[in-house]
């Protein structure tokens, strides 16, 4: 493993983080300026912001033929999302959760990541696929603005308003300043991409472990620091609908735009391997149904369902780990998982469902 190898993945990850951000400053300020207004800017502009570094991660690497870090990337930084950012931003305070996001966007996440599967089940995501999934996100951005307008809770507007609506006045050099932030975090988000994908492949093969999983561990991780820091602060400043409204979306444009962008410009498509297929993309789906019950209950997600999160993906991370090493180890994290783990959750899930339903039903009554 060279030196410059990890100089150029820390170098692409520094300058992913800070392209995003400056990208998100920009675009938000001049949709500030041209009148729109802060919930439909919080739920797109800077939804795509924050999904950027996956886009451009995504496209390089099936650019540069390296299609298992551009699958890793969207489904480790999916199950990073849910598991480890709302795990960590529900320790904070516990997230409240928009009606809305039960009722659609949730079911969207479970079906676009359900959909990714079955693309996904003759081994490889074709250019077909990826328009399919490119078109779905521009409906979706369409259908978010149309939720936008017709927004009528006054606390999740005045929340958005607070984080997205300080006034930018319209001038010449207030434009030419936020076009200038949206140019630079655009050139900085290419050139770390092509950074942190290099120096990633290199270690992949210095030390002989596959690319899906430099993509669904190191690479996820960086690309989706730009969500991390979006939720931590927002549970910081008690903007709960930002923190849970954040990951949800991000997830949703990872899948529809930055994979179904990245399998448009492959050449030969995106191979999806046995593995993937089998685990990881499965592992992820599960993540995103548990949202639905946890979500349910109450409409919040409370410290103890934030700690159940944590302990999923450091198992998740263990199990990568220790396959990855053919440690002994992992038949023994198998074992556990399979015998306590899982069926705990099942149960828990049950009730909970079953709890949230007796609720919804006595409260009709």
């Amino acid at each position: 493993m060279t030196i410059t190898a990890i100089a150029a993945i820390v170098g692409g990850l520094v300058l992913l983080v800070i392209g995003a951000e400056a990208l998100v400053r920009g675009a938000s300020r001049l949709a500030t300026m041209l009148g729109l207004s802060p919930l439909i800017i919080g739920l797109t502009i800077v939804a795509y912001g924050t999904s950027a570094p996956e886009m451009a991660v995504s496209v390089q690497s099936s650019l540069a033929g390296q299609g298992d870090i551009s699958l890793g990337n969207v489904v480790g930084s999916n199950i990073f999302n849910i598991l480890l950012i709302l795990g960590l931003s529900s320790l904070i305070t516990p997230l409240l959760v928009a009606q809305q996001l039960v009722r659609l966007d949730v079911p969207i996440m479970i079906g676009v990541s359900a959909l990714m599967l079955l693309f996904s089940w003759d081994g490889i995501l074709s250019r077909s696929d990826g328009i399919i999934l490119f078109l779905g996100g521009i409906v979706y951005t369409l259908f978010l603005v149309y939720q936008g307008r017709r927004e009528h809770d006054e606390n999740v507007q005045a929340e958005y308003a607070s984080e997205y609506g300080k006034p930018v006045p319209l001038s010449g050099s207030a434009l030419s300043t936020n076009l200038g932030f949206v140019v630079v975090g655009a050139i900085l988000l290419v050139s770390g991409s092509h950074w942190l994908v290099n120096g990633s492949v290199s270690v992949a093969q210095d030390l002989g472990i596959s690319e899906l999983i430099i993509g669904l561990t190191i690479i996820s991780v960086g690309t989706s620091l730009p969500e991390l820091v979006t939720s931590i602060v927002a549970s910081l400043r008690g903007e709960r609908d930002i923190a849970v409204g954040n990951v949800i979306g991000s997830n949703i444009f990872n899948i529809l735009t930055a994979l179904g962008l990245a399998s448009m410009l492959a050449p030969e498509g995106i191979i999806v391997t046995n593995s993937a297929r089998s685990f990881d993309i499965p592992i992820m789906i599960a993540a995103t149904v548990a949202c639905l019950p946890i979500f349910a209950t109450g409409n919040v997600i409370s410290r103890w369902e934030g700690i159940l999160f944590l302990i999923y993906y450091l198992t998740y991370n263990s199990y990568l780990v220790l396959n990855t090493m053919h440690h002994e180890g992992i038949s023994v994290l198998t074992t556990v998982v399979g015998t306590f783990v899982a069926p705990l959750t099942i149960i828990t899930f049950v009730i909970i469902t079953f709890r949230t339903v007796r609720h919804q039903h006595s409260g009709k009554v």
